[in-house]
């Protein structure tokens, strides 16, 4: 079995090894969305030993904004920034790839903004379903951005209770239109975006975050998931990237040993035949190696430990070598 410091190819692009920076939101970016300085060095420090970075979740939309000073791709004006983030990363021979994000019900509305839902709640009128048709065009724009800023591919956010989470998971979706109520109707504007999304981005890679498990019993389940997981991978997704869903994250019920997540990633793996992102508090090269070499999983994201660490991965890519 390969090791998480060998390399891999998915439709044809070469990743050095199989470790993954994940999106992780730092508020580095203008009050309109753009890249900093700030926001570039962060990645810029991060990448030299890593196959892949997943830049931090990006509003398509203004009414998809969850914060302040959230990343952007909402406007063809943010291009410019974007551009010369990737052409930073370039030279290190990592992957960099853009998440494609809508808040959703998460919108604040101390931003202004008026939230949206599948379904109304305490924060959020429901969505018509001609404004639920305009999604995947929505976010197919966002992507065609991403292309003409030069990103590897883009990453859709299905995760973390975010929208097109909302539409997936059966805690938030309760419409009686052709996008709620039963398994394929509620993954239905997620489909229709992966579609859409792949005609604008060509050869490129296109992931998707999976909010795999609501850990609540009415909720997702992890069977749900694997259906989905395989209705993604027959809508052209590359790599499946899998996350918590409506529980967040880091959920306290899960988050108490490394890989809290990896569990329900090799159960999705189990039915896809495309590679999968195993994610969850990992903190040593150890554990990450060991999944890789387990064929538990195809990369391993480490996420809290680079953000508090620039130099993580360079150090465990030598303790790896060296023993």
């Amino acid at each position: 079995m390969p090791s998480v410091l060998d390399s891999i190819k998915v439709k044809g692009m070469f990743f050095k090894n199989r470790f993954v920076m994940p999106p992780m939101q730092g508020d580095h970016a203008t009050v309109e969305g753009g890249v900093t300085d700030k926001l570039i060095k962060f990645y810029e420090d991060r990448s030299e030993a890593l196959g892949l970075i997943i830049v931090e979740h990006s509003y398509v939309n203004l009414h998809g904004q969850l914060s302040k000073r959230q990343l952007g791709i909402y406007d063809d004006h943010l291009v410019r920034g974007l551009k010369e983030l990737v052409k930073r990363i370039q030279p290190f021979n990592t992957r960099i790839v853009l998440q494609l994000s809508h808040a959703g019900a998460k919108a604040p509305s101390r931003l202004g903004i008026e939230s949206v839902a599948p379904s109304p709640m305490e924060s959020a009128r429901a969505l018509s379903t001609e404004e639920v048709q305009m999604l995947p065009y929505t976010f197919g724009r966002a992507a065609e951005r991403a292309m003409e800023a030069g990103f590897d591919g883009v990453e859709l956010h299905g995760a973390h209770g975010f929208l097109l989470n909302q539409f997936y998971s059966p805690l938030t979706n309760h419409r009686t239109d052709e996008y709620g109520g039963n398994l394929n109707n509620r993954i239905r504007l997620p489909i229709e975006i992966v579609r859409e999304v792949k005609k604008k981005i060509g050869t490129r890679l296109l992931l998707y975050r999976i909010g795999s498990v609501d850990l609540e019993l009415m909720g997702t389940q992890i069977e749900d998931s694997q259906f989905f997981g395989k209705a993604l991978a027959n809508a052209g997704v590359d790599i499946l990237d899998v996350s918590g869903g409506t529980c967040g994250a880091a959920p306290k019920k899960l988050a108490v040993q490394e890989g809290f997540f990896v569990p329900q990633a090799e159960a999705i793996k189990a039915h896809i035949d495309i590679p999968v992102i195993g994610v969850g508090g990992v903190k040593t090269p150890q554990f990450a190696n060991e999944v890789i070499v387990d064929g538990r999983v195809d990369f391993i994201a480490v996420g809290r430990a680079l953000r508090e660490d620039a130099d993580w991965a360079v150090k465990a890519v030598k303790y790896l070598k060296a023993n």
